[in-house]
């Protein structure tokens, strides 16, 4: 088949006047009175014209759309339906973006998503990220993933994760048939689970820990968050973004809402003598912000995590912040009369099953507040 001779040039397109404007072969570049351009491919389809808009211009250029126009007239001559396509097919990373947007309201922490993207960035776009969606083959994603998936094995599965959220997104839209990065599965050698948590302090050694942390210079934000998650045993991220109107000094309850909670759920932790103390010092630390451990460097945001590990690790302590959280759980487990339930709830762990959840209606709020108070005894070498 001869090659169709094409009538407009980058530039006519650019300075075109308002009306329709043929390209040949059944492209036509529309321009609106008020200067807006776009392109329509004519079709013909059961013995019927039909037009398809694809785009605007400068978004969908010249020549993309002479290749769009080009597929779609080939899908017509073999007895397809190309009025049946949504839209042009985007690229990995305009899907990516796609996904990304989408899932930014259910993710709590702003750090979730930049890592997320960060992740593509990093080890997908370079590949992947110009190409539309449904011309990336299993093999394309295997190539992505191999080089990393013996050494670097957490991230490489994580990273698998999230490409395939991207194509669940393309499948759902009808872009693609299938999930390539599901596919890929029995192509990559299983691996031994990682054994262990998060590493963790004995439990008898906190009380010097927390010594230490206390005598520590430099940043008071990293010294004191650090000090208040240890006592209130709460996540890294629950005790980093903390704000002073979850606090109430009277009921010495610390209140943080669902949407900060891992579980979706609010959790009322109990203030020792010793975590009011450490808030009452946060004071100082008041941005106007709200926060009650802002960011020393950047106004109005909350603190981070990485420099909560930087000081464990310039203190030698080995262990991660969240296992500040199983130092608690092995201590409360060899205290004498404190119940299983007040230790779970402590760490807002949910406490029986589905059935048992809907007949249990406390919180266990003085047992924890008893615990509480002992854990920060002994935490901080109180006689």
């Amino acid at each position: 088949m001869p090659r169709a001779k094409h009538k407009l040039t980058a530039k006519q397109v650019e300075h075109a006047k308002p009306g329709r404007h043929g390209d040949g072969a059944g492209l036509s570049l529309l321009v609106k009175p008020s200067g807006t351009r776009s392109w329509t491919v004519r079709v013909t389809v059961d013995g019927k014209r039909r037009d398809i808009g694809i785009g605007s211009w400068p978004k969908v250029s010249l020549s993309e759309a002479r290749q769009r126009n080009a597929e779609m007239q080939a899908e017509a001559r073999g007895d397809g339906d190309p009025t049946n396509r949504r839209q042009r097919v985007p690229t990995f990373r305009e899907a990516a973006a796609e996904v990304h947007a989408l899932n930014l309201p259910r993710w709590r922490n702003p750090k979730t998503g930049r890592e997320w993207l960060a992740r593509l960035e990093r080890y997908a776009f370079e590949s992947l990220g110009s190409r539309p969606v449904h011309r990336i083959t299993r093999t394309d994603v295997l190539a992505v993933l191999e080089p990393i998936w013996t050494t670097k094995h957490e991230a490489a599965s994580t990273l698998r994760q999230t490409i395939s959220q991207v194509f669940e997104w393309a499948v759902a839209h009808g872009y693609v048939e299938y999930n390539v990065a599901e596919q890929v599965r029995g192509a990559l050698p299983k691996l031994p689970p990682k054994r262990g948590g998060h590493a963790a302090v004995d439990a008898a050694d906190i009380p010097a820990v927390a010594a230490a942390i206390d005598a520590a210079g430099g940043s008071d934000a990293v010294r004191l968050c650090l000090r208040f998650l240890i006592l209130t045993a709460a996540r890294s991220g629950e005790a980093r973004g903390a704000r002073w109107s979850e606090i109430d000094y009277d009921a010495a309850l610390w209140t943080i809402p669902a949407e900060r909670m891992k579980s979706n759920r609010e959790h009322s932790v109990p203030l020792s003598a010793q975590a009011v103390e450490t808030l009452r010092k946060a004071e100082a630390l008041d941005d106007g912000s709200g926060l009650v451990f802002p960011s020393p460097l950047r106004t109005g945001e909350p603190l981070s995590w990485s420099p909560l590990c930087k000081m464990l690790k310039r203190l030698g302590i080995e262990a991660t912040v969240h296992g500040f959280r199983s130092s608690f759980r092995s201590w409360a487990l060899e205290q004498p009369g404190v119940s299983w339930a007040a230790a779970e709830l402590s760490l807002a762990h949910r406490v029986g099953n589905d059935v048992e959840r809907r007949y249990i209606r406390t919180t266990l709020l003085e047992q924890r507040r008893a615990l509480m108070a002992d854990w920060a005894d002994f935490a901080t070498g109180a006689p």
